[in-house]
């Protein structure tokens, strides 16, 4: 069968594989945000920590329905303050409340925060090594390497 040109081709950023990295990447930079608010707020009075719910993904590489969650949208408590670029955030906040809060109200564990910040990290890492593979068996694949 001789192309046309006129069918309709997959691209890359179709791929279920590629589309789930790139989704878990989103969110380890997402999660490291809110991770980061978390420790910068730890000496302020009344924070109550935050996390996000880690997607989960069915057996085609897409978002199942419960972990798209609700937004996550940025706070502005200063008019000096930057606005975030790219709006909201379409991961699901993770409410479990298992912490501890001091006198002051505030329930920042600096030690817990920073676990889950190393961990992110290596999380990310994997993801990205994992698509950089990914897209360098496809270029190998398509003879362009």
């Amino acid at each position: 069968m001789v192309a046309t040109g006129t069918e309709a081709a997959m691209a890359i950023n179709d791929l279920p594989m590629l589309a789930a990295l790139r989704t878990k990447m989103q969110w380890h930079q997402e999660r490291q945000k809110v991770l980061a608010e978390n420790v910068s707020n730890s000496d302020t009075p009344g924070f109550q920590p935050r996390d996000l719910v880690a997607p989960k993904f069915n057996s085609a590489g897409q978002l199942t329905a419960s972990s798209a969650g609700g937004a996550l949208p940025m706070m502005m408590t200063s008019a000096s303050h930057m606005k975030a670029p790219g709006g909201a955030v379409s991961f699901a906040e993770d409410r479990r409340a298992g912490f501890q809060t001091r006198p002051a109200g505030n329930a920042v564990n600096l030690e817990d925060q920073m676990m889950k910040v190393s961990a992110n990290q290596m999380d990310y890492a994997a993801a990205t090594s994992l698509y950089t593979r990914s897209l360098g068996l496809l270029k190998t694949a398509i003879g362009k390497r």
